[in-house]
């Protein structure tokens, strides 16, 4: 690097070469407003060694709020539309309004800390309280993937949200799950009802809402009892959209039992009926799962009517969601090995499953216990 000092009136400056641009012309920079000559020779000094080490960031002005906005413009091929949405709304609701005007290279950790603060303090519009600290963790989160991307595309010498410190979480509060009594008393209850198979379904394989709204028939081998998760239902902004699985695991073979496929045979004799009393007003998507006219079903609308089915059989209120976690928990208190689990639930690795199922747990190690004993001691 080529690079010399030079005095403006009472104040130093340092001036230097970079690398020629494409088209091969000189790119000099200026740095001044030293003190003292010595300050200026450190600088430079610096600057020198950040270019021998390809640490070099060209200074800007360019805000944290602009940053995000192309930020997020950038990663719309990379991302699921619904994370995208979330990521654009902690933005806009959030990260600009607060920090949009700061410089992204003059962005803090002591800056981002106070910001967590008021957050956690006083975080909701007009004045309605303070934020959860789930939420002023995800707002973090997001801050910190974009520095990352910031700091690979060389406008930050490093990312300062590592040296933040947000809130962490609170305990979350138990896990609500069904007995198996108390989920063959829902579907006894409901077995009547259009969405049933919908319910069992999500009940005997651990199929998320969005997985089960999303089903096609094209994906179900009734013959061999087996359903092809491909593709998930979701709503970004009030539209609905068909997603991939978050993972790649997520994209999974689900085995299904005889009394789920009679089910959705029946299901599908039901549906049918349907189509032909509606004639060309049927909109065909092929879904296992949707509106008279074979619209897709809103995943809200979904579980507010599995709320009121739940209500109206008067058992412990639990969410569609806890579907999911009764079938998990009830596979491994039946000694299912956690990797099939896993495996039916489209966990990423199976450490997911096993945290999220600890509870579940103790009872199988106790079994293993008398298993061992028993082949010792027998």
């Amino acid at each position: 690097m080529r690079g010399c000092i030079i005095k403006r009136g009472s104040r130093w400056a340092v001036v230097y070469d970079l690398a020629r641009d494409e088209n091969g012309r000189r790119r000099r920079r200026w740095k001044g407003g030293f003190a003292t000559k010595r300050e200026a020779t450190a600088a430079l000094t610096e600057i020198a060694s950040r270019l021998q080490r390809g640490e070099y960031v060209e200074p800007s002005k360019q805000t944290l709020g602009v940053y995000l906005r192309e930020w997020l413009i950038g990663r719309q091929a990379t991302i699921r539309p619904s994370t995208l949405a979330s990521y654009r709304m902690n933005v806009e609701s959030h990260l600009a309004p607060a920090l949009g005007s700061v410089p992204l290279q003059a962005l803090t950790a002591a800056t981002l800390n106070a910001f967590y603060s008021d957050m956690l303090a006083d975080g909701r519009k007009h004045g309605r309280g303070g934020l959860s600290a789930r939420t002023v963790r995800y707002t973090h989160m997001i801050l910190r993937r974009a520095l990352s991307d910031a700091v690979r595309q060389q406008l930050l010498v490093r990312n300062v949200a590592d040296s933040a410190s947000p809130p962490r979480p609170r305990a979350t509060a138990a896990m609500k799950t069904w007995s198996g009594p108390e989920l063959r008393a829902f579907l006894d209850s409901t077995v009547s009802e259009r969405f049933y198979a919908a319910f069992l379904l999500a009940a005997t394989t651990g199929m998320r809402r969005g997985e089960v709204l999303g089903l096609h028939w094209r994906d179900l081998d009734l013959d061999a009892g087996r359903a092809a998760v491909t593709q998930t239902l979701i709503a970004v902004r009030g539209e609905l959209m068909f997603s991939t699985p978050k993972t790649a695991k997520g994209r999974r073979l689900v085995a299904l039992d005889a009394f789920t496929v009679a089910a959705l045979r029946e299901h599908r004799r039901s549906q049918l009926v349907e189509r032909l009393s509606l004639g060309p007003d049927y909109q065909d998507r092929d879904l296992v799962f949707c509106q008279e006219n074979g619209e897709p079903v809103h995943p809200d609308r979904f579980s507010d009517l599995f709320d009121r089915m739940v209500k109206a059989a008067g058992l412990p209120r639990v969410r569609f969601h806890d579907l999911r976690h009764t079938h998990a928990t009830l596979a491994l208190a039946a000694g299912v090995h956690p990797k099939v689990v896993s495996e039916r639930l489209g966990h990423a690795t199976v450490s997911i499953t096993l945290d999220t199922y600890s509870h579940a747990l103790p009872a199988m190690q106790e079994e293993a216990a008398e298993r061992v004993a028993a082949l010792v001691f027998a």
